[in-house]
């Protein structure tokens, strides 16, 4: 097997467990040193644990290197002990992949303050304190070499950020917050050399188990064995790997699906048909009728200029 990541480091979040572990598991099979990280909290976020030490445990186990981390990434500080732990541990930072995250589902009128807060906190600015850190580390570097420094950034989004998911406005809007952060750092980080991607995996996790008629949690500790399951964490881990590589040094700004055996580009917010008005002001009780007509194509009876 051709490995894509001699000599790199990667740091991955929420990787204790479900996704995260599958990524950081694979990273380590293509050669990448591995600075696993995981707060150790219940799905919701609630107190702390050493999950992070089981998957350092199977990446030592299969001949990789790994370490842990427990910090939790919506802490700025604590973000930046994280990447500051990479580089005294294994000299280096290259790859980040933002993957920690909790649920806290209810409709609106029930979801409290605090859950929208938490939820947010840990998706969107558990994304953007690690990636200010290692963007100020990549730009010292870039600075000090006058070179691009090859780094990647690869953040997690899901299927409610990009449609939306009743019962989920505070996980919805920070996945749908992530690949909006995704598209700017894109733009500020591409001329040190560094790429910002960001993957949909679709898995029986912990997080989908807390949903009505989900499937069992899948564990991801055998990547490389038995029979393959289209929704083990991991489907989406060669994806990250690949986006991590060298190989992916062209692809930056996208957003991708990986569901089962399907990769999927999402194209996301796209210019669609367009109603001009010739100069003119719009009239608000002619408005109706006419991006009805033109623009969503409607048949409704009446309508008409």
């Amino acid at each position: 097997m051709s490995r894509l990541l001699e000599g790199k480091v990667a740091v991955v979040t929420g990787a204790g467990q479900g996704i995260g572990r599958g990524h950081a598991l694979e990273l380590a099979k293509h050669g990448a040193k591995v600075l696993v990280n995981d707060l150790g909290s219940s799905v919701h976020g609630e107190g702390t644990g050493r999950a992070a030490d089981d998957t350092v445990a199977l990446i030592v186990e299969r001949g990789g290197e790994a370490a842990a981390n427990y910090a939790n990434v919506a802490d700025y500080a604590a973000a930046g002990e994280m990447v500051a732990q990479a580089v005294d541990t294994f000299g280096q930072l290259d790859i980040l992949v933002n993957n920690a995250g909790i649920v806290r589902d209810s409709a609106i009128w029930n979801m409290d303050e605090a859950d929208f807060d938490s939820v947010i906190a840990v998706h969107l600015k558990g994304a953007w304190a690690p990636s200010k850190h290692a963007a100020v580390h990549w730009r010292e570097r870039n600075k000090a070499n006058g070179a691009p420094v090859g780094g990647r950034i690869i953040n997690t989004t899901s299927g409610a950020g990009l449609v939306g998911n009743f019962g989920q406005t505070n996980y919805a809007t920070a996945k749908a917050g992530i690949a909006g952060m995704t598209q700017t750092l894109s733009l500020e980080l591409a001329k040190m050399g560094v790429t910002v991607n960001c993957v949909g995996p679709a898995a029986a996790t912990r997080i989908t188990a807390t949903m009505p008629g989900a499937p069992a949690v899948i564990e991801a500790n055998d990547v490389d064995e038995g029979e393959w399951n289209p929704m083990d964490p991991s489907v989406s881990s060669p994806l990250v790997v690949w986006l991590a590589s060298d190989e992916a040094a062209h692809v930056n700004g996208q957003v991708i699906r990986a569901v089962a055996e399907n990769i999927i580009w999402m194209k996301g917010w796209a210019d669609g048909p367009t109603l001009n008005n010739k100069g003119r002001r719009w009239d608000a009780s002619k408005l109706g009728a006419q991006l009805g007509i033109d623009i969503f194509g409607t048949r409704a009876p009446g309508l008409r200029y």
